[in-house]
């Protein structure tokens, strides 16, 4: 299916709905005071700069809302009843907003007409929106039923297990939406029980290439219970890629209820989102990030004035220095300090420092200990390149070290670098490789756990840190 041409269906709606509302609202609201306004229809209506403001105004605020609740994301995956949720969501506190900012110094006859604008925007703005959306919905999740779109979809092994799954997917009626296109074979798999019904596109090893080649956008897993194993090295390999994964789930997974379920064939599978927040806490994350850091900015600028000057009279050289670091989805970007180190401290091979390090000046020593040298990168979270909470990005040639002993270091490529983490909270500073694969299950912890409640949590204990200057 065209997602391009199908968001742009729902966005024109929108914005058809943001007008016509704001129309009828302002027609309502103007006969509420004057009920004899159509007889000079040309002055009470036509002739008002606040109408023409509105019909502009209305829809990039409602298309502001739905997009910063990420409404327009996952644009054929939406389900009806969902829909109906975030509708009715979104509709509420919009309507709500909008009333504070412009109703609530408007001229009404009687206090209760206050009551009756929010109703009649709120209902208004509702029914416009919501039954459009459903309508095309409806479209397409019944073209998913009858098997004229889908999602290509691959299946991971090739044992009885894979074989049964894929028997009770393609006699599914209505059909799930997935047209599976292959299979890929694990390690251990020595029976191949599916090269009668699907073609093999290749082993574990394959899996990206595969994945990029054949546009898969799910996953099924359909793996014995000894080997899910390989589950770890297939999250880590699909890491960055918007894709669905779905995995045969085992007794005590429903005991556990550490996962959601979704119903693909007539039994549950496990779903495993590629999302760690959703699209709501994606943006209200990234509204803080913006909102603190020109916060700390302004509020740092003494103190910036204080470490520039300590910075150049320890040592010759320039005051802030910049980096390569790899950060969301494997970007190339520079990460921006204050030089705590002596110029040129560091040749060819990359190099961390230690506790004892000969390399970092003694105004150095002291902005590591309270963590000052760090606080540059709030222009990193201003640019986009970092959040304020997240793992702390690292070189390539450090990267590449990690991931010989453990590949799962790539899933923190999953989510931005942060100024301040769970790893560094726990741990600090790392002064080897091994200490850095050790500082990785605090922050693998933060990814499975992050929330704005954690953040919040991060950046209170980053500053106990600061103030009592116990940075390692």
């Amino acid at each position: 299916m065209n997602k391009k041409r199908l968001i742009f269906l729902y966005i024109s709606f929108d914005v058809v709905a943001a007008i016509i509302t704001w129309i009828l609202f302002f027609i309502y609201r103007k006969y509420n005071v004057d009920n004899q306004i159509f007889q000079h229809f040309q002055i009470s209506i036509l002739s008002d700069s606040k109408f023409y403001f509105g019909l502009i105004a209305s829809p990039i605020y409602w298309l502001f809302l739905h997009t910063f609740v990420g409404y327009y994301n996952k644009i054929n995956r939406k389900s009806r009843l969902k829909e109906l949720e975030v509708t009715l969501f979104i509709t509420f506190f919009g309507t709500l907003l909008f009333f504070f900012v412009f109703i609530l110094d408007d001229i009404v006859n009687y206090y209760n007409d206050y009551i009756k604008y929010f109703i009649f925007i709120f209902s208004s703005q509702f029914l416009l929106t919501y039954i459009p959306r459903l309508i095309i919905t409806t479209s397409i999740v019944n073209k998913i039923h009858k098997g004229k779109i889908g999602f290509n979809t691959l299946i991971i092994g090739s044992d009885p297990i894979a074989l049964n799954t894929y028997k009770s997917v393609i006699k599914q009626h209505p059909t799930s939406g997935n047209f599976i296109i292959g299979y890929i074979m694990i390690p251990e798999e020595d029976d191949d029980f599916l090269s009668a019904e699907l073609p093999c596109l290749g082993k574990l090893s394959d899996l990206p290439e595969i994945v990029r080649e054949y546009n898969i956008e799910e996953l099924i897993i359909a793996i014995q219970n000894g080997k899910r194993k390989y589950i770890e090295s297939i999250i880590t390999m699909i890491n960055g890629y918007d894709i669905t994964m779905k995995i045969i789930p085992q007794t005590q997974d429903f005991l556990m209820r550490t996962v959601k379920t979704s119903a693909v064939m007539y039994e549950p599978l496990i779903v495993i989102s590629p999302d760690y927040l959703s699209n709501f806490q994606k943006y209200l994350k990234r509204f803080f990030d913006i909102t603190l850091s020109l916060l700390a900015i302004i509020l740092l600028l003494p103190v910036y004035l204080f470490l520039a000057i300590g910075v150049k009279k320890s040592s010759k050289g320039a005051v802030f220095y910049t980096q390569e670091r790899v950060g969301f989805r494997g970007k190339k970007f520079k990460i921006i300090k204050f030089r705590s180190m002596y110029t040129n401290a560091e040749s060819d091979t990359p190099l961390l420092s230690s506790k004892d390090d000969l390399r970092i000046t003694p105004f150095g020593k002291f902005m590591r200990k309270s963590r000052l040298d760090e606080t540059p990168q709030f222009f990193n979270v201003l640019i986009g390149d970092m959040s304020l909470v997240g793992p702390r990005p690292e070189r390539q040639y450090f990267i590449d070290k990690i991931v010989e002993k453990a590949p799962h270091y790539n899933l923190l490529l999953g989510v931005k670098p942060g100024i301040t983490s769970w790893g560094q909270v726990k741990f600090g500073y790392a002064e080897n490789v091994d200490q850095m694969i050790e500082r990785l299950k605090w922050d693998i912890l933060y990814i499975e756990n992050m929330s704005l409640q954690m953040d919040l949590k991060i950046l209170i204990y980053t500053a106990m840190i600061i103030l009592k200057r116990k940075g390692k």
